[in-house]
C-alpha cells in the first residue's frame, strides 16, 4: 500500500469538489491537521473514516486504497463489509469499556468496605454503614461480571448469593475477632441499650452472641461476650 499515492488520491479528490482542507475537516468533523496528514501519506483514514470518505466523494475504499479511481460506482459487497467491520470494532471498544466499569465498581465496592472498617471505630454505626453500602456496590459489579460468563439466570443469582453469604461471614468473623482479641465492641450489632442490671454497661446484640461493653469510655473499659 502506497501511502503517498493515496494521499495524493484524496488530496485530488478534495479539489475536484473544490473544497480546502478545512471545509473537508468540517464536512467529516476531523481537523485540518487530519486533512494534512491524510493528503501527505504521513497517517491513513482508519476503516470506519474510510467508509465515510468513500460515501463522501462516491468512490469505492478499494479504489480509496490503490490511490486511484477505477469505476464509477462503489462495489456495495465491499462497502457492506467494511461498514460491517467497522460496526465490530465499535462494539468491540463499547464492550471493552463496559468491562472495564463492571471491574471497577466491584474494585470500588471493595475499597468502600476496607476504608469503612479501618477509618471509623468500632463503636461508630458509620463503619457498618459505609460496609453495606460498599457490599452493595460490590455485589452489583460482581453481578454484572459474571453476566458475561454465565448465561443461565439462576446460576448468576446463585453466585450472588453466595458472594453475600461469603461478605456475611467475612463481617461475622471480623467483628468476632474484635471482640475477643481486641476487646472491641462490634460493628454489626442490631441492638445497643443500656443493661438494666448495671447502669454503667452497654449491651450489643448480634445474630449469634451478646457482648456487654463496661465502664465504656473510662480506663476500666471491659468488653466481653456474655452468651
Amino acid at each position: 500500500m502506497d501511502q503517498v499515492k493515496i494521499g495524493s488520491f484524496l488530496k485530488e479528490l478534495r479539489k475536484e469538489k473544490n473544497l480546502t482542507q478545512e471545509n473537508l475537516a468540517e464536512q467529516l468533523n476531523v481537523s485540518n491537521r487530519t486533512i494534512s496528514r491524510w493528503e501527505t501519506g504521513s497517517n491513513m483514514p482508519d476503516i470506519g473514516m474510510l467508509v465515510e470518505i468513500a460515501d463522501f466523494y462516491d468512490i469505492s475504499i478499494p479504489e480509496i486504497i490503490d490511490g486511484e479511481r477505477k469505476s464509477e460506482s462503489m462495489n456495495r459487497e465491499t462497502r457492506d463489509t467494511a461498514v460491517k467491520m467497522a460496526e465490530y470494532g465499535q462494539n468491540e471498544v463499547k464492550a471493552g469499556k463496559q468491562k472495564m466499569i463492571r471491574y471497577l465498581m466491584s474494585i470500588f465496592g471493595i475499597f468502600i468496605i476496607v476504608s469503612a472498617l479501618a477509618i471509623f471505630p468500632s463503636d461508630s454505626s458509620w463503619g457498618s454503614i459505609y460496609s453495606i453500602i460498599g457490599s452493595i456496590i460490590l455485589l452489583i459489579g460482581v453481578y454484572f461480571v459474571i453476566k458475561t460468563v454465565l448465561v443461565k439466570r439462576s446460576l448468576r443469582i446463585l453466585s450472588v448469593f453466595g458472594c453475600v453469604v461469603l461478605l456475611f461471614g467475612i463481617f461475622t468473623i471480623s467483628d468476632y475477632l474484635a471482640v475477643t482479641q481486641f476487646h472491641q465492641v462490634p460493628r454489626f450489632s442490631y441492638e445497643k441499650s443500656y443493661s438494666s442490671e448495671n447502669p454503667d454497661a452497654i449491651v450489643h446484640k448480634t445474630l449469634f452472641y451478646t457482648v456487654v461493653q463496661k465502664n465504656p469510655g473510662t480506663e476500666y473499659e471491659q468488653v466481653e461476650i456474655v452468651k
